[in-house]
């Protein structure tokens, strides 16, 4: 009777979603799997998306009938819709409809992973944006028996909630929240979340995303109504700023527009996407990057990732020297030199080498020589890039990134945004236009999560937006830093790659783990940090801990410090949101890794294998948890078969385990590595 009635409900669906038609346009995945659908039949616009492998093979819609309008100073766009005139197109990799209306334009497309679409303006002159709604509604299926009680997994932003629906007081936020797993009617109406937000929809997960946020603000989710469909808000566009007060190195919104973003003309708008399936299609999926525009430099080849040996999170914390340690050169120089032992490719000045309270990039403490420090660091094929606060940075983004260009510096790691308002997206565009013009990377921090920006400048190489590890130098043990682990690569990371930071010395089981600021710990193994080097997306990766630290295991530190931060391919191969993630990784020199990492459940190591592997081995080498991990984080075990014996290498896994906060790494090196 259960399946007679799922097969029904199924038809009826699939019957529901045509009959919107003649007045609509439908759009399927190249691999007709997925699909997205907009309807004007009623007057207005609403899109859902659907697929065709749901329960028993039958259409099934994943996301119900969903409004969509842009309230406008020229009118209000998707109401009061007339005749459109519909385009499709075929693609390589997706499939896309354009449908014309008076003075704009909806496009659609669909992708083997997920859907999207977004609005088009075909006016000339100026005008503004006052609001936009972009509806996502998970409650279709009540009526026909199913539950509307799904389960989300959101991002609250960092607000302390009043008995106040005044969501203009929350879009100052630094992006860098744990995730609630609640029910989709039990979100807080009070609290505006931002993306990525993953919900749970039986038996498969919508991820909802936005991409291409270019001279726009970023899109924030609500339950404001309480009923099932997620709400868009958005931050007006500032009119006063000002310095900060208890930070000067942030701009402090004082006043703000009647309008969400200021436009001119033609002009694209951006992605509303939703990715649809397990948890490994959305740890796997490219929808932002794909939706993104491609890339605008004419030359990528000075673009070079690489790892940073990082002084900020253990605070310049180096032992048994024999000078001052501090924001000064011979500390820096020491770093610099740890990093040319061990081929790391960068090293960061952070925050301190300017005076802070002028918010002056030019004036640098008397302690610090940047010019003696590039030319020490390019003797020795070593990097340097220094940290900046937004406030100061933005006051002459082209003049300081031609001075220090001039001298040899690489990068900025820009901090303290925490806005994605219009006039910071702009912001952030402008700096890697103006960066790339230079030959410098931008690292940026204490940003909103990449929307695709990675793509159309590469040089924007890696960006926060992370609860990530710089938050256990102040966090109690009461903080769960072990599932958020295994929860980011199935949600924050499906934006793109993350600045989260890891490579801590100091591990400890959570019972144990204290927070401490200047020798910090982290929550779990050692090789769940390993791990992280692996199974995350960070093309400019820090080794956050002291060289002295790493210095006392120099097997290890060589090892941690040769795994790629780019990959010649990479996959997710199994896992769940929350539990654990398994990842196969292929280095550009064939070599391949096998990466797990685990939440607080113990879990058997599995035995798993790269595909297509053809080529004679040199060696495997397996760093796993040590059996004293439950007392002791830092234990560890580290055994090399030396040829590619599978037999060999299913009997040293054979019983081990992922401990709880626990991982492993295993490494298989061709012979001859091309």
């Amino acid at each position: 009777m259960k399946k007679i009635l799922l097969i029904f409900t199924a038809l009826i669906i699939c019957l529901s979603a045509n009959a919107k038609s003649p007045a609509g346009v439908y759009v399927q995945s190249p691999d007709k799997t997925l699909g997205i659908s907009l309807d004007w039949s009623q007057g207005h616009l609403e899109w859902s998306a659907s697929t065709y492998r749901g329960p028993y093979d039958m259409p099934y819609i994943w996301v119900d009938w969903s409004r969509m309008n842009m309230e406008t100073s020229v009118g209000v766009w998707g109401e009061n819709v007339g005749k459109g005139k519909i385009k499709e197109y075929k693609n390589e990799g997706y499939n896309s409809a354009v449908v014309t209306f008076d003075g704009y334009a909806v496009e659609l497309r669909a992708y083997n992973d997920g859907v999207a679409y977004r609005f088009i303006s075909n006016i000339e002159g100026d005008y503004t944006v006052i609001d936009e709604l972009a509806e996502f509604a998970f409650d279709g299926l009540a009526e026909f028996g199913y539950s509307s009680d799904h389960m989300a997994w959101v991002p609250y932003v960092n607000f302390k909630p009043d008995a106040t629906t005044d969501y203009a007081t929350q879009f100052y936020t630094s992006f860098e929240n744990t995730y609630d797993y609640v029910e989709l009617k039990d979100i807080d109406w009070r609290r505006l979340m931002f993306t990525p937000v993953v919900v749970e929809n039986y038996p498969l997960k919508v991820c909802i995303v936005e991409s291409n946020v270019e001279d726009y603000p970023g899109m924030f989710l609500s339950n404001r109504n309480q009923d099932g469909t997620l709400d868009t808000e958005f931050a007006t566009v500032p009119d006063v700023v000002e310095q900060g007060d208890y930070n000067m190195l942030q701009g402090v919104v004082k006043t703000r527009k009647p309008y969400i973003a200021e436009c001119s003309g033609k002009r694209t708008f951006p992605w509303r996407g939703v990715v649809i399936g397990g948890a490994t299609r959305l740890a796997n999926s490219r929808l932002v990057w794909n939706l993104a525009d491609e890339c605008r430099l004419k030359d990528t080849s000075w673009i070079k990732p690489g790892k940073v040996a990082w002084e900020w999170w253990n605070d310049w914390g180096l032992e048994g020297v024999d000078f001052k340690v501090g924001i000064n050169n011979d500390t820096y120089k020491y770093y610099i030199d740890f990093a040319s032992r061990y081929g790391i490719e960068y090293v960061i000045l952070d925050e301190g080498w300017a005076v802070k309270s002028e918010a002056d990039l030019m004036n640098v403490v008397p302690e610090i020589n940047i010019k003696e420090l590039v030319d020490y660091g390019k003797e020795r094929n070593v990097g340097i890039i220094l940290w900046a606060g937004y406030w100061a940075l933005q006051r002459d983004i082209e003049g300081l990134c031609k001075h220090y260009s001039e001298m040899g510096v690489k990068g900025w790691k820009v901090d303290f945004l925490d806005r994605d308002d219009q006039e910071m997206v702009r912001f952030v565009y402008d700096l890697a236009e103006i960066a790339a013009k230079y030959h410098m990377l931008v690292d940026y921090h204490g940003v909103y999560k990449p929307t695709g920006l990675q793509r159309t400048y590469p040089n924007a190489i890696n960006f926060e937006g992370v609860h990530g590890l710089e938050t256990m130098k102040w966090l109690g043990r009461e903080h769960d830093q072990i599932t958020y682990d295994v929860t980011i690569p199935f949600i924050r990371a499906v934006a793109g790659p993350m600045d989260y930071t890891p490579g801590a010395m100091r591990n400890a089981p959570r019972d144990t783990y204290e927070p401490n600021y200047s020798r910090p710990m982290s929550q779990g193994t050692r090789c769940h940090q390993l791990a992280m080097y692996v199974v995350y997306n960070q093309p400019l990766a820090m080794l956050c801990d002291s060289p002295t630290a790493y210095e006392k295991e120099p097997e290890y530190t060589k090892f941690l410090a040769e795994i790629p931060t780019v990959w010649r391919a990479k996959e997710v191969r199994d896992g769940e949101i929350g539990e654990y993630v398994i990842v196969t990784a292929t280095a550009n020199d064939k070599s391949e890794y096998i990466a797990g990492l685990n939440g607080n459940t113990p879990r058997p190591i599995p035995l798993i294998l790269p595909t297509d592997f053809d080529w004679e081995v040199e060696s495997i080498e397996v760093w796993m948890d040590g059996d004293n991990t439950s007392v002791d984080g830092t234990d560890y075990e580290h055994i090399v078969i030396p040829s590619y014996d599978v037999k060999a290498l299913r009997e040293t896994l054979k019983g081990r385990v992922m401990a709880a906060g626990g991982g492993y790494v295993y490494k298989i090196t061709p012979k001859n590595k091309k």
